[in-house]
């Protein structure tokens, strides 16, 4: 196995006629480590796949370096690499057997028969392809077909496993189901994995660290919880988290010697922010984050008027509107309030609180 860095990376497009150039990777920095599994994430055309498809080596790098453990790779074709890629459509070959599916890459090696069988067998018992290596890709389920493709990955032994969007052709069960299976087989092998996804929940489930990317920038890279309860600026948190986090417009300042909160617009709510939690400005434009999954139905705090609530087993998803006009999702555990119309006060956590600068959108936490 190896790590995987990713230094001052950049990624040009050529502008056709007379439409200008469109840079998609913006000289980002990244270190994998030796069998860490790290998952980039974020919206569709955040050049998440693209970075990947650079360490993979089939999309050519503008400037910056790629290392491959202490190796520069820049230069170095995508078959030599030591790399083995896992795609969203699987890529089998329909006229091949699950096992030669595997093996084809071995046999393109001239690796001897009796290794490409031990090979491929103590894969295919990995994965509980066994009783499937006679069928054809045609003859097997979605999920079946994605392991195949791992198994094909597996049986190389590669430095790097590189996974672009596996599972988004699945199901919601079988993408449950093959979470898992990735993130046993991850430990099981001890392996350096790299998986693009658009979806968070598969990105909090699945990586040791994450990758948040938007526009070609790397916005955060942290552990998942950290992520969630820590994040470093607003378009992190909105990602993060679902429902996504309620942001308020406003403004702060001190009030009785307490840093205190006003959302914006006629009728906007104030709320005494905890001592200490974030730097004392005053007077600036903030926005202030509240989870919904932080906020209880109670007696004191935020007055909202209760829109359409809807039941989903143990909790209920309130979606309501403050008396200035901001829209806000509350997930409670109380289903009591159904009507909609009904006035209701939300009592946010205080200590789970959130500011980000108005301009800028970086967290005004103190660290």
């Amino acid at each position: 196995m190896a790590s995987v860095t990713l230094k001052n990376l950049v990624k040009v497009y050529p502008g056709e006629g007379k439409n200008e150039d469109v840079k998609a990777v913006k000289n980002i920095d990244l270190e994998i480590k030796d069998g860490e599994f790290m998952v980039l994430v974020g919206p569709s055309g955040c050049a998440k796949s693209t970075t990947l498809r650079m360490i993979a080596g089939l999309e050519d790098i503008t400037e910056g370096e790629i290392h491959i453990g202490k190796t520069l790779v820049n230069h170095i074709a995508p078959k030599d690499r030591d790399i083995a890629m896992v795609f969203q459509n699987y890529a089998l070959y329909p006229h091949m057997s699950v096992f030669d599916n595997m093996a084809f890459g071995l046999k393109l090696q001239k690796i001897s028969k009796p290794e490409i069988k031990k090979r491929v067998e103590a894969a295919a018992e990995i994965l509980g392809l066994e009783d499937l290596l006679e069928r054809k890709p045609s003859a097997l389920s979605g999920g079946q077909r994605q392991r195949v493709a791992v198994g094909r990955a597996i049986v190389r032994n590669p430095k790097v496993f590189l996974f672009d969007e596996p599972l988004s052709n699945l199901d919601a069960k079988m993408r449950v189901s093959m979470r898992g299976e990735i993130t046993r087989l991850h430990k099981r092998l001890g392996a350096t994995m790299v998986y693009v996804t658009h979806d968070q929940t598969e990105a909090m489930t699945m990586g040791d660290r994450i990758t948040v990317m938007s526009e070609g920038v790397i916005m955060q890279v942290d552990t998942p919880l950290n992520l969630y309860r820590k994040p470093t600026n607003q378009f992190v948190a909105s990602f993060i988290g679902s429902p996504q986090m309620n942001f308020i417009k406003g403004a702060v300042e001190m009030v009785n010697g307490e840093l205190t909160f006003t959302e914006d617009g006629e009728g906007g709510f104030s709320l005494q922010l905890p001592k200490g939690r974030f730097d004392p400005i005053k007077k600036r434009p903030v926005v202030l984050g509240i989870r919904p999954e932080d906020m209880a139905i109670g007696v004191d705090g935020i007055t909202a008027e209760l829109e359409n609530a809807e039941p989903m087993g143990a909790e209920t998803y309130h979606y309501l509107r403050t008396l200035a006009g901001t829209e806000m999702v509350a997930r409670t555990t109380d289903d009591s309030i159904t009507s909609d119309h009904t006035y209701v006060i939300l009592e946010p956590d205080k200590e789970k609180l959130h500011l980000f600068c108005g301009d800028s959108g970086e967290t005004l936490r103190r660290a």
